[in-house]
């Protein structure tokens, strides 16, 4: 493990997600504590995109945007929200110029899948129709995400595609949660790693999808590895973390993007684990941050 990311390690609180109303206050201690830059120039709005329910956004405007992502928080589908995704999202729309819309989906077990998928469909569908009011290209428009949030960024783009939606330009997904089935390597072998492993990753799918009897069969939008055909997705930039459960799926998901001939770039990050580019101090979180919004803004470029 990176030695400076191992020095935090002891600071990290236990959460196993059985408590999901618990666990969200833990969370969000945890984003309090993280610093906030003030970015001069940002223009940065809370509105509600009307939908069934509506929709919560927060959204980031840097000066000149290139283009917009809508954005999405992890949190293992049941902690987060528009507040602890704030010192984030900031940081990605400065780095990359482009517009952010961060979205407050809705959270399990109390609202399970698609609830999300479905919050995150109406907000792709919305700036789609209000690209110019946001000063954005209509065509420069990419989906993305931490963990749960780049999972459900990546079964948007599935649902897009399927259903003729919005066209989406890019896909940013970091250490995505992608598959509930946990049959890889890293899913079976990692239990025990800082911050998520295999008994945290099970609870989350089961708050996600439901009840045993309803999850059968699992849709490629929940879990976007079971898709068949990845063929005709938007390009992609998939980052996975070594010590990280969802590691493997997460190469495994870029290598069948490859092979559906869909452009990816992979970056698998030598010692580090699942969310430790929170850890802002460590070298190598600095470097996949900048990567991140650099990625992003390539892709939105020209």
């Amino acid at each position: 493990m990176d030695p400076e990311l191992e020095a935090f390690i002891p600071l990290f609180p236990r959460a196993d997600l059985t408590d999901p109303v618990v666990e969200r206050k833990s969370f969000a201690e945890l984003a309090r504590a993280i610093p906030v830059p003030d970015f001069a120039g940002m223009e940065i709005e809370d509105r509600t995109v009307p939908g069934d329910p509506d929709v919560a956004v927060r959204i980031y405007r840097p000066y000149q945007a290139q283009g917009a992502v809508v954005w999405l928080h992890g949190g293992g589908f049941v902690m987060g929200d528009l507040d602890t995704e704030h010192p984030w999202a900031i940081r990605l729309a400065d780095v990359s110029g482009a517009v952010v819309v961060s979205v407050g989906y809705r959270l399990a077990p109390e609202n399970p899948f698609p609830a999300a998928l479905d919050d995150t469909y109406t907000v792709l569908t919305w700036l789609a129709g209000h690209a110019a009011e946001l000063g954005v290209d209509p065509e420069r428009i990419a989906v993305g995400g931490h963990s749960a949030g780049a999972g459900l960024a990546a079964g948007v783009s599935l649902r897009a595609r399927d259903e003729q939606g919005p066209r989406i330009r890019f896909q940013l997904l970091n250490q995505p949660g992608l598959d509930d089935r946990q049959e890889t390597w890293s899913q079976r072998t990692f239990t025990d790693t800082p911050w998520m492993n295999r008994d945290k990753v099970t609870a989350g799918w089961r708050h996600y999808l439901g009840p045993v009897p309803a999850r059968e069969p699992v849709s490629p939008y929940a879990a976007p590895a079971r898709a068949a055909d990845l063929s005709g997705l938007p390009p992609a930039y998939v980052a996975a973390a070594e010590l990280c459960p969802n590691r493997d799926e997460d190469i495994t998901y870029a290598l069948r993007l490859l092979q559906a001939g869909v452009p990816v770039e992979l970056h698998q990050w030598a010692g580090t684990f699942h969310g430790s580019q929170a850890i802002l101090s460590a070298e190598v979180s600095q470097r996949q941050l900048a990567e991140l919004g650099a990625v992003l803004r390539r892709a939105l470029a020209g």
